[in-house]
């Protein structure tokens, strides 16, 4: 029996997690969940899964969520924490054996370095926390010998795909994407777009901030110094390439000319349960359905209406992939900067105080102006994200 920690349970992964859990209450079971504002639907969590533990994402949170279980009826209270150090607690604790982050955004760098410090293998969807921390996060995860399971689709796919190379060296990665809802728009028709059509994504069923990255191609952007970190490539051995039908997920190339790519129907179940049974998998497709449960659907690549088509990615219309890769390149704090920067800039967004394309037109002012630092710690890293957060605000 796995027992697992989940950072994130009412989020788009987090939901999808305890899907599977509760198809195989035999192999795992919960340690522990956090959230942050959906406190009904974590009560339902709290009731089916009997966590020990759960977080808040404040004081108040806390205390609300203690008086919705004191009046509650059937429901085992478990201990409630609260902030960083709440989280922290429970990707900690000694009854998880595997803490799932599908946190959004930095909040998930401390800890994802606490439970790495613990011992615990890292199921991981939290991007954010690589890209501003890749390498105080990859000395840990050498240092202490635990496993990091990536759960974003296209890293499943390039460390499922590595799994046959037999330690041969990589010659290329190739980063699919399926290009969000303005594949083939001009600068002048972004300009127009709407916080409706941003979140309307053609294959992904996603959280919001996640969704706006997609469409502006940050998402991508970001993968790539993610990538970098996880795979121990350099950025010029990683391409992006925009495949509209999310059927190949990600491929590898080897010296000798060959590609080998893991393919299957958009649904992120797939991943997280390959990070949840690693090296096993799971039966996700052929499994009975059920009220709580629709299996995974098998790949028809005869019912492809467009059978499978590739294409470059727009870099003159989609900046945020060129301001990803020179972030990386130049190194220090420019990643922290790029990633805080892009967080506050798609709340706004969302918000909607400012307009889609002011996102990336944003960005690229704030990476000319920045004065990096180098070889950051923990607090500088979250001293420079502060930082940039506080000025853009």
């Amino acid at each position: 029996m796995k027992s697992i920690s989940i950072l994130g349970s009412t989020g788009s992964i987090g939901t999808q997690a305890l899907n599977i859990i509760s198809q195989y209450r035999d192999r795992f079971s919960v340690a522990a969940l956090s959230c942050s504002r959906s406190l009904e639907l974590l009560l339902q969590q709290v009731r089916s899964f009997e966590p020990a533990a759960v977080c808040l994402a404040d004081e108040a949170g806390a205390k609300d969520f203690a008086k919705r279980i004191d009046a509650a009826s059937g429901i085992r209270r478990p201990e409630i924490v609260y902030g960083t150090e709440g989280l922290k607690a429970i990707a900690t604790m000694p009854e998880a054996d595997l803490v799932l982050n599908s946190l959004m955004g930095m909040r998930g760098l401390e800890p994802t370095l606490a439970a790495i410090e613990a011992g615990k293998d890292i199921a991981f969807a939290n991007k954010e926390t690589l890209v501003a921390g890749g390498e105080l996060v990859m000395e840990a995860v050498k240092r202490k010998g635990v496993k990091l399971l990536p759960v974003d689709s296209e890293h499943s796919a390039i460390f499922q795909s590595l799994q046959g190379s037999a330690g041969n060296p990589v010659k290329r990665i190739i980063l699919t994407a399926s290009g969000g809802p303005f594949r083939g728009y001009t600068r002048e028709q972004l300009e127009g777009v709407t916080l409706e059509q941003a979140l309307n994504h053609p294959n992904w069923s996603m959280g919001s901030k996640i969704t706006i990255d997609s469409a502006s191609m940050m998402n991508k952007g970001l993968e790539v110094i993610e990538a970098k970190w996880l795979f121990d490539v350099p950025l010029e051995k990683i391409q992006i390439v925009i495949h509209p039908q999310s059927v190949l997920h990600s491929a590898v190339e080897f010296m000798d000319g060959s590609v080998i790519g893991q393919m299957g129907t958009p649904d992120m179940r797939v991943p997280i349960g390959y990070a949840f049974a690693y090296p096993e998998r799971l039966d996700l497709a052929d499994r009975c359905e059920t009220e709580e449960f629709e299996p995974v659907k098998q790949l028809d690549l005869f019912a492809l209406p467009h059978g499978m088509e590739f294409y470059p990615a727009d870099r003159e219309v989609f900046k945020t992939i060129d301001l990803a890769y020179e972030a990386s390149r130049r190194g220090g704090s420019y990643p922290v900067v790029l990633n805080g920067a892009n967080e506050v800039l798609v709340d706004q967004f969302l918000k909607g105080k400012i307009r889609f394309t002011d996102i990336q037109d944003t960005l690229v002012k704030v990476m000319e102006e920045h004065e990096p630092k180098y070889h950051l710690s923990l607090e500088e890293v979250l001293e420079e994200d502060r930082k940039i957060r506080e000025v853009l605000r």
